[in-house]
């Protein structure tokens, strides 16, 4: 399976490569980061350098490494996985290093792959978790169009505590309907 780049106007998803371990293990050691997104176990350097050297190959999942145009360095990910060409769905995950939160990549980053979901290879659906206490990330979903369907309660870690992960997704046609106005 061929994994693609996208192209956008502000930044270039490509895909995650051995190289990118250094700035994955990096990444992984925010633990601002790993809370916003449910991150609660510990990878080793050699667990990520495995990880990031076998995604060449992985079936069922696309994972792209955010750079911003002009520099190919890894800034965050952005991950279509559980691909099911059947029922013609995935689920969407991303996550971005400290530094760059709130710079928009994350939103032209989603922007690029819900392109590529809907149009590159024909999926119908796409969904994501967002945690609970996730509001700006929640936020942006919603401005893209996902809509709400669900909440899992108390499905992650907060702390000593739980927090509960709301459900959202994105159907083609909405999606199409977005592109529109």
């Amino acid at each position: 399976m061929e994994k693609p780049t996208l192209q956008g106007e502000m930044i270039t998803l490509r895909p995650i490569r051995p190289d990118d371990a250094q700035a994955m293990w990096e990444m992984l050691a925010d633990p601002e980061g790993n809370r916003l997104t449910g991150t609660t176990r510990t990878f080793t350097r050699e667990e990520v350098d495995a990880w990031c050297a076998g995604l060449a190959t992985a079936e069922g999942r696309y994972d792209f490494a955010v750079t911003a145009n002009g520099d190919d360095a890894f800034r965050g990910e952005i991950v279509l996985n559980e691909v099911d060409e059947v029922v013609r769905s995935a689920n969407l995950r991303l996550s971005m290093g400290p530094t760059y939160r709130g710079r928009g990549y994350g939103t032209e980053g989603i922007q690029l792959v819900l392109g590529f979901a809907f149009d590159g290879i024909g999926l119908h659906r796409v969904e994501l978790d967002v945690l609970s206490i996730n509001a700006r990330a929640k936020s942006l979903y919603e401005n893209l169009g996902f809509r709400v369907e669900g909440r899992k309660r108390d499905a992650y870690r907060d702390g000593d505590g739980y927090c509960d992960a709301i459900i959202m997704a994105i159907l083609e046609d909405e999606y199409r309907a977005g592109q529109l106005t």
